[in-house]
């Protein structure tokens, strides 16, 4: 068996380290078993798995090494690993792999402590942590930038219900949001994110604001809240609630339309995945005459909703067609899929109410979005503390390969 040495390698990062170490590494034909490298603060931490030719060549080897490493003013650790072990590394490969990101306004070191010692628990490993956010300066004011660290973990566990609850109760405990997916193809391949409307891509629900106009805005919020909440049948309810809208003049809607407000990040968002090819989408229980506004305003591309029937100028306090519930958006998302000739994997969704709980369900990653907890219980993925532009840190985009 050839010798296996472990080489890790600290010290200040300067160009050519690893061009020098593998330098005089390839001069004695070493193979390399395994490498990683991070530098933090322009502090290198480089390691090494290497096998030697043979014993008799070892010792020249790691001399050289050492000498070089001491030219170059960085501190170098052989540490030899047995065959045994080194076989039981090889053989834990096929493990599970996750990823878990952290999301916070501010990031400390208790949330931090807080996670990795939940993974532990559990017998997950950390393999790699990278920071996906931008460097925050200290120094200048300003609007402060989110944090964002991602962890790939490995390991088997056979609750990961306890899991996602440990993290759920972190996040409401501790004000950040913490996501657990499968690390596999389809997480690096989304191509399609369909969005509810009301309290989604706009901050407001829309049938409350034309209530409002309209002398019926507390009546009309109640059963909206209920719904939203699970309380009620959505079909129900929205009979219910457009009936109290019966007579309102159709222009209201256009005075509605043009004082929706966007959630924070859903610009920076939705033009970031269309600047990187993905396809997006509205599936909403709301209506067409404003989605069709934010598919202008936004490049959206499909837009689904409910077509609200008007005669004489007026609301009829009916829609046209059958009525967008939590069922009929599940089966609208796989119809896009289809259409888009993807699988459901590739598909993203995001929502607040229990009516998108279906939708959240059969796409790849579903997202909760400053839900009710009945929803955030129900989805695998929630965001409650940050933007919409957050999601692009869940599909495993770093702040520096996105624009805005």
């Amino acid at each position: 068996m050839r010798e296996i040495i472990l080489i890790h390698a600290t010290g200040e990062d300067c160009p050519g380290i690893t061009s020098v170490l593998t330098g005089v590494l390839a001069a004695c034909g070493v193979d390399i078993l395994d490498i990683g490298q991070v530098v933090i603060h322009d502090h290198l931490t480089l390691g090494m798995l290497v096998a030697l030719p043979d014993e008799a060549q070892a010792a020249p080897v790691l001399k050289d090494l050492l000498f070089k490493a001491h030219e170059l003013g960085i501190t170098l650790k052989l540490t030899p690993i047995g065959p045994d072990r080194y076989e039981t590394w090889v053989g834990v490969q096929g493990r599970p792999r996750h990823i878990v990101t952290l999301l916070a306004r501010r990031l400390e070191a208790a949330h931090i402590s807080r996670l990795t010692g939940a993974l532990a628990r559990h017998g997950l490993n950390i393999d790699i942590i990278n920071r996906l956010s931008g460097r925050i300066s200290l120094a200048n004011g300003g609007e402060a930038k989110p944090a964002c660290v991602e962890f790939s973990v490995r390991g088997s566990t056979t609750d990961w219900a306890a899991i996602r609850r440990e993290f759920m109760e972190m996040a409401a405990e501790m004000g950040v949001d913490v996501a657990l997916q499968e690390d596999n193809v389809f997480r690096r391949n989304r191509r399609l994110v369909a969005f509810d409307m009301d309290s989604t891509l706009i901050q407001v629900e829309v049938i409350d604001e034309l209530a409002k106009r309209f002398g019926v805005g507390e009546e009309v919020s109640a059963i909206t809240e209920g719904a939203m909440r699970g309380e009620f049948d959505f079909k129900e309810s929205l009979r219910r609630r457009l009936s109290l809208l019966k007579g309102l003049d159709a222009s209201v809607l256009e005075d509605v339309a043009q004082n929706l407000p966007l959630t924070e990040g859903a610009e920076r968002l939705i033009s970031n995945l269309k600047r990187l090819g993905f396809k997006i989408a509205i599936i909403s229980g709301g209506f067409t005459y404003f989605g069709d506004r934010l598919k202008q305003l936004l490049g959206i591309d499909y837009v689904f909703a409910n077509k609200l029937e008007v005669k004489d100028g007026l609301l009829t306090g009916r829609v046209i067609g059958p009525i967008v519930d939590g069922a009929r958006k599940a089966e609208l998302l796989q119809r896009l899929a289809d259409k888009e000739g993807i699988s459901l994997q590739q598909v993203a969704a995001v929502g607040d109410g229990a009516n998108d709980l279906p939708m959240l369900g059969i796409a790849g990653l579903g997202i909760a979005f400053h839900a009710k907890p009945k929803v955030k219980a129900g989805a695998r993925q929630s965001i409650s503390t940050l933007g919409l532009d957050a999601i692009l840190y869940l599909i495993g985009f770093r702040e520096r390969e996105t624009l805005g």
